[in-house]
Order: structure tokens, then C-alpha cells, then sequence
């Protein structure tokens, strides 16, 4: 295991002619991995808190938008199931996504969460919980406080444009987030605690009541953290040199609170509705303004989000069923003051932005044919915006029929055809088609997969107006009425070896993007100052005096991103198992004849996770040892990339059947197990990749009742 680390930090900080011969011997390895795992095949055991089965082949949805074993689907998925998330000691939705997938990476900030997968950012990557859109976008950045972790099944990753079956948004990839629910006769009530550095604490409570076809299950969610700096130095202003203390945070401190509450009833075996609520409050904890030092701050950043839904749906037949959901989810944010300014007292509160989205989707699925799934669907949707510091009020509809036809066409071979029908109020009618192909001879699978992307720009995008001040500086952006939607299309080709013991899959894809839309910096001249201080009465002269330039949204030319991906996953023996990803990511963006790498990207990055279990009567020991590994994050303009780093994180834990309706479930862990942080003095052209304190341990506890 330690040589396979070794080999792996040589492969994404070495050169080329290293990276040739690493390949080599951990491709070696692999093959190592699949004779031993053919020696040594396990028996697969029902899972309890102490017997584990490590699931090769799930169920999965995302990728054909019907349930199917993930061998058997024609677009691959990426898994992540609750179980290997809990055995690695992760208890965020962003910690899962990171340290399990390494096309993944995430920079958090008071703003929510910076989001990329496979070089694309937030606004490319639709986010899905049970198949229903989560609004929530902050600036570009996400909330991902708003998941709510107790309830996790299973995450769903599907890489490239998917807008045949999801509309606007899935240009990168889409994330789906499905729940549990049990549906056996019972009643269980259940907390699962984990404490570490810094003030982390995560907390879920859940209570859970089945019987005779009713369900209710309700979830309490509370998360914080401190605050922290790595390094206590800053550069003063214009200076390379000269340096002074500062106590503006690296990473972000919070807290936040999720109350989830979702009926189920199923009267008989053809009819099942459902009807949930979620309600979500965070606010972030910042060092207050001090005239001792610098990087305080006057105020808190508050967001409060409330989503509803209402779906059903009825089998005809095993094969046959109509599916009806509505969802209305609502979010909002703003500052909430806990330093009194000339303008504003303590607790004061400033909203910055208001969303509400209204979603309606009917789809049938139908066997109309032997060995085919043909679905039909129709979805429409409304957006709001409110944003007082952008001076929107604005809102626009999107009207969508789509097909997907799946049909075994002769032995081994299946192909699947879909196509949408996008009618947005500003920007027309758009086609987005897929095609997909699988030959799938024994346990071989080998697919090859087109699709095409479609996004319309925000309302941000159209129509901000915005002016602030930061630190003594006018900052403004514009939106552009005459901006272009986005589109792309998606490549790839796959071949993959799956079975009981192992699946080994590699991956390699090519996602065009046409029209991209960005912030372009323009230039400011004396005219132009005159314009701004005409759109902003409020800005003053001496703060056009200091402007250089304004953000004006536009489309640039295209982007263009190349990837390979390995990833491998073994039951190598009876309770030992071994997961190796790697990603190779070329994301880059053409602006007139200039092509420039995309912001925060990651060429090279591999995640690992080997995992030990084995039992004793009423105990089980889980010992999980993972590791994240990536090569430097690219950063464009003025700022320096990040350096690469490689984290490895040590779980336990420890499994006791209690009684027959009780479980305990304690554990411990070391995350970032060799002390690895970035500690580079903080600058004005400084971003960072690792957000990591360094060395912590780590604490958990989950008790189960259950009747």
C-alpha cells in the first residue's frame, strides 16, 4: 500500500518520461489486483452494523433516468455509496465528492462552495436531489450545506453534457444525491456524531417510522467549524517583501442547521406518493473588524433555504410505470451585522440575493418492446431572482419534451437514442441529442457515448447591475441582454472489466464548449467613469479616480476540455478491499486566438482508499486507510498556482451488535495523517488549492435503536 502511494505522488508531480514508466508498474499492479481477486472470491453477506459487503455492481439511475444494474447501463456512472463515505470518516457532502473522486475539487469560502468537475465550474454542474434540481447558487458558488448527509443512499456522478434527459446546466457532469428511506414494518431512531480540529462538529439525528405502506422520516442536521489561518503573516499591500500579521481566515467557520421531513405511503404494490420539506439555516463565524490588526470583518454572512416537493408515482407493470413530481425551493442570503458601522446597527440584516424556483416534470417509463426502455417526459420550470445588490428583479420560464429510447439490438449489443426539446422564454427552441452504444461480451463492457450540452445564461448574467465597495474599491459588473446560451458537445469512450471480485474501467473524453460565457475586465477611461458615476450616484469621484476597470458579462469564443480516466475497485480478499482513481484533466478556454488553461483547474489528481473488515460474533472492526493526491492547481491572471499536495487520512471504526434492537458504533481517525498544509505567506496574487489545518483527530459516535 505505502509503494502504491509512493508510485502515485511520483506519477502527478513527475515529468512526462516518469509518468510513462509509473504507468507501467501500477498498471502491473492492477493486474496483480485481478489474478489475486480471482484466487480469492468472496461470498457476499446481507449487511448489517457488523458484517460488510462491498457492492461492485449497484443499482443506479442517473445515467439512462431509469433503474438498472451499473454493469448494465450504457452511460457510465461513478458510486458512492453511504457505506464506503462512512467507513473513510467523511461526513460532508463536498468531503465525500473530494477525497472519493478525484475529477472533483472544491474551494471553500464565505460565499458557499467553488465547485469543478472535470475543469468546469458550478454553473456547468446540475446538482440533483432524487432527480429534482437544487437551487442555491451564490455568486457562482454553491451551498452545499443544504445536503442533508443523514439521508444519503447513494451519490450518482455522470460526467459530460447529459441535457438530452436534464435540460440546462448538465454541460460537465451531473451530481445526484439519492436518499434512504427503509420500507420494512419499524420504527428506529438513530445519531451519528463526529468531532475534530478547529471546532468541527457534525451531528445527525433522524427518526424513522414504517408501517403497513405509511412512512415518516425526519432528520435533524447540525454542522460548524472554526474559522483558521494556516499562516498569520500577510504581504502588505504592493509589497513582496514587507509583511504584517492578518486574521482574514483561509478557511471559513460556520454554522448551520437542517430539519428534513418526508411522508411516503404505498397503498398497494402498483401506487406510491411522496410529499417532503427540508429547511436550512447557515451562518458563517468571521473574525469581527479589530483596529489592531487587519482582516476582521463588520458582518456575517446569513443564508436561509426552504424546499418542498410533492411526487408519485404508479406501475402498471413491473415495466411500466407514470412518474409526477412538483418541487418549489426557495433560498436567500444576505449580511447579518455583529460590528455596529456608521450605517448599521449589531444584528441588523442586509439581503443580498433571493431565489425561488417551481419545477413540474411528468415521465413515463415503458417495456413497450422486449428488451427495451422507452421513456417520454415533460418538464417545466420557473426562476426568480431578487438581488438588491444587483438591482434584479427578474424572472424566466423553461418549457422541455423529451424521449430516450434503450433497446437490446442483438446479442451483447444495446444502443440508446435521446433527444430534448428545449423552449426557453429568452433564448428560443434548442435540440439536445444523445447516443449511446455498449457491446457487453461476458464481463467486458465497451461503450461509446455523444451528447450534447445546452445552457442558458443565468439572470444574474442578463441583467446585473451592480456596484459595491471593498476595501476602498468600486467594484461593478454588468450583465449583457445580448449574450448567447452555451452549448457543448460530449465524446467519450469507455471500456471495463467488471465482475464479482473487480471492475477496472478506464475512460477517455472530449467536451466542446461554444460560447462561453465569462466576466470580461474592461478598461476604464475618463468617459467611461463618467458613464459609471451616471449608473451609480453613490459611487464617488475619488472611487472612479481608483477604477482600472468593470466586469461585463460576455461570450467568449469556446472551451475545450480532454480527459482520461482509471479507475479500479477489488475485493482483493474475504473482508479486504481496494479502490484506486486517477484522473488526467486538460481544461482549457479560447478567448479571440488566445488559448488560456481554465481557472483552478487540476491536471493530474488520483484518489485511493484501502479498506479491512473483519468480525468477532457481535463486533466488527472497519480499518480504512485513503489518500488524495493531485498536481498543482492553475490559476490565470496575476496569480501564482497552487502546489500540488498529497493527503492521507486513517478511519476506524468499530461495530457492536448491542441486542436485537440496538447498535453502537463508535470511532476514531487521524485525517491528513502527515501534518500537510500550505503555509505560504497570503498575498494579493495568492490563491490556494489545500485547505487542510493539517494533522486532526477525529471522534464518532452513531447509536441505533431500532423496534
Amino acid at each position: 500500500m505505502k509503494l502504491l502511494g509512493v508510485l502515485l505522488y511520483r506519477f502527478v508531480s513527475g515529468g512526462a518520461v516518469v509518468r510513462q514508466h509509473l504507468l507501467a508498474v501500477i498498471l502491473l499492479f492492477m493486474g496483480s489486483i485481478s489474478v489475486q481477486a480471482q484466487i480469492h472470491k468472496m461470498e457476499h453477506k446481507d449487511s448489517s452494523s457488523v458484517n460488510r459487503t462491498y457492492n461492485l455492481n449497484p443499482i443506479v439511475v442517473t445515467g439512462s433516468g431509469h433503474h438498472q444494474r451499473l454493469k448494465s447501463t450504457a452511460t457510465p456512472v461513478h458510486v458512492l455509496s453511504a457505506q464506503e463515505i462512512r467507513e473513510q470518516g467523511i461526513s460532508t457532502f463536498d468531503g465525500a465528492l473530494v477525497r472519493m473522486m478525484p475529477q472533483v475539487s472544491m474551494a471553500p469560502n464565505a460565499m458557499g462552495t467553488f465547485l469543478r468537475l472535470n475543469g468546469l465550474g458550478n454553473k456547468y454542474i446540475l446538482i440533483l436531489i432524487n432527480g429534482q434540481k437544487l437551487s442555491g447558487d451564490i455568486s457562482n458558488n454553491v451551498d452545499l450545506n443544504r445536503i442533508n448527509m443523514a439521508r444519503v443512499k447513494r451519490i450518482e456522478v455522470l460526467d459530460g453534457a447529459a441535457s438530452s434527459l436534464y435540460g440546462s446546466d448538465a454541460i460537465a457532469g451531473v451530481i445526484n444525491i439519492i436518499t434512504d428511506q427503509p420500507t420494512q414494518n419499524l420504527i428506529s431512531v438513530s445519531s451519528d456524531t463526529r468531532i475534530s480540529g478547529h471546532g468541527q462538529l457534525t451531528e445527525n439525528v433522524t427518526l424513522d417510522i414504517y408501517k403497513n405502506g405509511f412512512g415518516s422520516y425526519t432528520s435533524f442536521s447540525h454542522n460548524r467549524a472554526d474559522s483558521y489561518r494556516i499562516n498569520d503573516l500577510e504581504y502588505v499591500k504592493d509589497s513582496d517583501t514587507e509583511t504584517q500579521p492578518s486574521i482574514a481566515p483561509l478557511f471559513t467557520g460556520y454554522r448551520s442547521n437542517l430539519i428534513g421531513q418526508k411522508f411516503t405511503y404505498s397503498p398497494n404494490q402498483h401506487l406510491a406518493l411522496n410529499a417532503g420539506l427540508d429547511y436550512s439555516y447557515k451562518i458563517t463565524n468571521r473574525p469581527e473588524t479589530r483596529e489592531d490588526i487587519t482582516g476582521g470583518l463588520d458582518y456575517e454572512m446569513r443564508y436561509k433555504g426552504f424546499r418542498w416537493n410533492l411526487g408519485g408515482i404508479y406501475k402498471f407493470t413491473a415495466k411500466n410505470s407514470l412518474q409526477a413530481t412538483f418541487t418549489v425551493d426557495r433560498f436567500r442570503y444576505g449580511k447579518e451585522y455583529d460590528v455596529a458601522t456608521k450605517d448599521y446597527a449589531v444584528g441588523d440584516y442586509v439581503q443580498s440575493k433571493k431565489q425561488r424556483m417551481m419545477d413540474g416534470e411528468l415521465k413515463a417509463i415503458l417495456g413497450l418492446m422486449k428488451n427495451s426502455t422507452t421513456i417520454f417526459g415533460a418538464d417545466w420550470r420557473k426562476d426568480y431572482l431578487t438581488a438588491t445588490s444587483g438591482n434584479i428583479d427578474e424572472n424566466v420560464y423553461t418549457l422541455a419534451a423529451y424521449a430516450q429510447h434503450e433497446m437490446k439490438l442483438f446479442k451483447d449489443f444495446t444502443a440508446t437514442l435521446g433527444l430534448r426539446l428545449t423552449h426557453h422564454e429568452t433564448f428560443n427552441n434548442h435540440l439536445t441529442p444523445k447516443v449511446a452504444l455498449m457491446y457487453a461480451p461476458g464481463n467486458f463492457r465497451f461503450r461509446a457515448t455523444y451528447s450534447a450540452g445546452f445552457r442558458a445564461p443565468g439572470l444574474d448574467e442578463l441583467y446585473y447591475h451592480y456596484f459595491s465597495v471593498n476595501r476602498g474599491k468600486a467594484q461593478v459588473s454588468f450583465g449583457n441582454k445580448d449574450l448567447s446560451p452555451e452549448k457543448s458537445n460530449y465524446f467519450s469512450l469507455n471500456a471495463e472489466y467488471r465482475n464479482e471480485v473487480i471492475a477496472v474501467s478506464l475512460t477517455g473524453y472530449l467536451n466542446r464548449i461554444n460560447d462561453m460565457v465569462i466576466k470580461q475586465n474592461v478598461p476604464v477611461d475618463d468617459v467611461t467613469r463618467q458613464m459609471l458615476m451616471t449608473e451609480f450616484p453613490e459611487m464617488t469621484q475619488d472611487q472612479a479616480d481608483k477604477m482600472v476597470s468593470y466586469a461585463l458579462y460576455q461570450n467568449s469564443d469556446k472551451g475545450d476540455v480532454k480527459g482520461l480516466q482509471v479507475n479500479v475497485s477489488a475485493n482483493i480478499f474475504q473482508g479486504f478491499n481496494l479502490s484506486v482513481n486517477y484522473a488526467y484533466t486538460y481544461a482549457r478556454s479560447k478567448s479571440g486566438e488566445e488559448w488560456t488553461v481554465l481557472e483552478r483547474s487540476i491536471r493530474n489528481a488520483a484518489t485511493i482508499a484501502a479498506n479491512y473488515h473483519h468480525s468477532w460474533g457481535k463486533y466488527g472492526l472497519n480499518v480504512n486507510l485513503n489518500g488524495q493526491l493531485q498536481s498543482k492547481t492553475y490559476y490565470t491572471g496575476n496569480y501564482e498556482n497552487a502546489p500540488g499536495y498529497g493527503i492521507w487520512n486513517l478511519h476506524t471504526t468499530h461495530s457492536f451488535d448491542v441486542c436485537k434492537w440496538a447498535d453502537l458504533v463508535p470511532s476514531i481517525g487521524i485525517d491528513n495523517i502527515f501534518d500537510k498544509v500550505d503555509n505560504r505567506i497570503d498575498s494579493s496574487t495568492r490563491k490556494y488549492a489545500l485547505y487542510s489545518p493539517g494533522r486532526m483527530l477525529v471522534i464518532g459516535l452513531k447509536v441505533k435503536f431500532k423496534q
